[in-house]
């Protein structure tokens, strides 16, 4: 498995340079502007949870991979509640609207890359062996590292302005995301013997993973720059924390 892990770091360092995460790194921006992209992580994010629970998951089970990767969905299926948690506090229950256009929406072409990837995910994990699935998760962790350690830096941008703790966007989700990493033994996945074929496989999957994620990170840039138009006409955003 070392081999691949040296892959996924070294994609990782690629992921990281996305024009994405340049947008969140511009300091000549406010903090919240550059949340914007907030809302269209929606369908990703809430699908994430039943992925964990539902694809990754395979009780009961008496492969060793197997057990590593139920402990691992253990620690990632319950983070949704802290997104809605966020949402709420960065104002967007404030956008009054009917079900019906929430749905249409969540079901646009605005969206479809955060629809698409669970989907995808779901397909590259269900094909995998067992140790092949610890290298995708290892490369779908590595992702949320890149992310949450600049959205952890806006969010205590945000409490300092304001007072509200953003949990998901924040330290709290980013501490328990690095720490558990894993069980945080990246020693103990390189120790994995992966034969020629697997290990082949496993190469193709992370890579794809990566690019799958970069599509991603296109789909969020382009709603937060749409957004960032629409509230410079209309007027700057006010998060629920400020109002009042």
């Amino acid at each position: 498995m070392k081999p691949v892990l040296q892959q996924i770091f070294r994609l990782k360092r690629e992921y990281a340079r996305l024009p994405f995460f340049d947008y969140l790194r511009d300091d000549t921006l406010p903090a919240v502007e550059r949340l914007s992209f907030f809302p269209c992580m929606a369908p990703f994010i809430l699908s994430f949870g039943d992925l964990n629970r539902h694809v990754l998951r395979l009780e009961p089970t008496d492969d060793p991979y197997l057990k590593m990767i139920n402990a691992h969905s253990y620690e990632d299926d319950h983070h949704w509640p802290w997104y809605l948690e966020d949402f709420a506090k960065l104002g967007y229950d404030d956008d009054r609207q009917k079900p019906t256009e929430t749905l249409r929406y969540l079901w646009s072409d605005a969206t479809i890359q955060n629809r698409l990837l669970s989907h995808r995910l779901a397909h590259l994990i269900w094909g995998a062996a067992p140790a092949v699935r610890l290298a995708i998760i290892e490369a779908i962790e590595e992702t949320g590292n890149v992310l949450f350690a600049l959205t952890s830096r806006l969010a205590a941008e945000v409490e300092r302005e304001t007072g509200s703790e953003l949990r998901y966007c924040g330290e709290f989700h980013f501490l328990l995301e690095s720490g558990h990493a894993m069980n945080n033994d990246h020693a103990e996945l390189a120790e994995i013997v992966l034969e020629p074929a697997l290990r082949a496989d496993a190469h193709d999957r992370v890579e794809q993973v990566f690019a799958w994620f970069a599509d991603w990170t296109e789909e969020l840039l382009r709603y937060a720059r749409r957004e960032r138009g629409a509230e410079q006409a209309q007027g700057e955003r006010v998060p629920a924390a400020m109002a009042g």
